[in-house]
């Protein structure tokens, strides 16, 4: 075409900055987490955190407003909510302002079942008394027992319990259609697909209106390999039956997910965007870590970087490069920090006056003026 087409400038957004995560189990959270938290730093953000000697928000209660920290005098003043909580949306309104932006994250439920199997082995009844993942699936009622309902939500539809459901309510197409998915429509802007994690990063930088290296993570809190049961063909359509709630919900926000790049962003701009984030990601790879990916707890070598071990599983974690100039060590440090190390370092940093949080592990900065 010889005419130059007129340049339509991109309509400017300005970047989202009151933002509430639900943050499901095993669903790849603690990367999303760790990228919330960044941003907050990056923008001098206040973080809902919670109060006291707590790492989550409460959970598995329902969640209450005063389980912030300085809930009764900040009021309706956070920006970022982020830390588990089971969702209770009057509750949470009370806290984050009336423009918040709501997103979660859901996961396929034949692997969350295999992961939460693994990582809470040793917590939850169902999974202690049964061999391995496949011995419980086959016939998960001979080792859930409804008594130990508050021990066993991990153990079946365990995102329809961190949206603030009952996990073990009956599947009925009314409720779960009309009554559920409806109100989570209603009560979230964004569901991501951790199954789709970077195309997740892409659509959610769209939706918030961030640059890329807001999105840009290293992924945190997965388990090395050895550590995962391979489901035989029955145990999948197994759990498809004894989750069929997450299932559900699951089967729905895929789909909505994916029309939401279509109208949004478009596939061929999607793959683009990927390809972007993997390669910027690979170069913070290269600047940060002297292994080129996660390694295992035992080769850890600076213990503040430990992050929390659990059930069967072997958390894998990051080795910075040891010669970094402080800005690159720190920026590098906020990459790879697990989850309760830098919950209660911003605690600390948010509330300097209250008995700081116990991590039972060395914390990497432990004053203000090292900043």
């Amino acid at each position: 075409k010889s005419h130059k087409e007129p340049l339509i400038p991109p309509t400017p957004c300005r970047a989202k900055t009151n933002v509430m995560f639900l943050k499901t189990h095993k669903t790849a959270s603690s990367t999303v987490l760790n990228i919330m938290f960044r941003f907050a730093e990056r923008y001098n953000l206040t973080v809902a955190l919670p109060a006291d000697e707590l790492l989550h928000l409460g959970y598995p209660r329902t969640f209450v407003a005063h389980f912030v920290e300085g809930f009764e005098t900040i009021g309706q003043n956070y920006n970022i909510m982020c830390n588990h909580l089971r969702f209770n949306p009057l509750e949470v309104k009370r806290v984050m302002a009336a423009n918040t932006f709501y997103f979660s994250i859901l996961r396929n439920p034949i692997p969350l079942l295999e992961s939460s199997y693994i990582y809470y082995k040793n917590n939850v009844p169902a999974f202690r008394s049964s061999k391995n993942v496949n011995e419980f699936v086959a016939s998960p009622t001979k080792y859930y027992h409804p008594a130990d309902y508050r021990e066993n939500i991990y153990a079946r539809n365990i995102m329809w319990f961190d949206f603030g459901y009952n996990n073990n309510a009956e599947d009925d197409t009314k409720y779960t259609q009309a009554a559920v998915l409806e109100e989570i429509e209603q009560n979230f802007h964004l569901i991501l697909i951790a199954d789709y994690f970077d195309e997740s990063m892409i659509l959610l930088k769209h939706a918030l209106c961030w640059d890329l290296d807001d999105v840009i993570y290293f992924k945190l809190n997965s388990r090395s390999q050895d550590t995962v049961q391979t489901l035989s063909l029955e145990s999948e359509e197994q759990i498809k039956a004894w989750c069929s709630l997450d299932w559900k919900l699951y089967l729905h926000f895929n789909r909505s997910f994916w029309r939401r790049i279509e109208e949004t962003i478009g596939l061929e701009l999607l793959e683009k965007e990927v390809d972007h984030l993997r390669t910027r990601q690979k170069e913070l790879m290269e600047i940060c870590l002297s292994e080129q990916e996660a390694v295992r707890k035992d080769h850890i070598r600076n213990r503040a970087l430990l992050p929390f071990q659990s059930g069967a599983a072997n958390i894998l974690g990051y080795n910075l490069k040891q010669d970094l100039d402080n800005r690159t060590l720190r920026n590098c440090q906020k990459m790879v920090i697990p989850e309760l190390q830098y919950t209660s370092y911003l605690y600390t940093v948010q509330h300097p006056h209250k008995k700081r949080k116990e991590v039972g592990l060395p914390l990497l900065w432990t004053s203000r003026q090292e900043e």
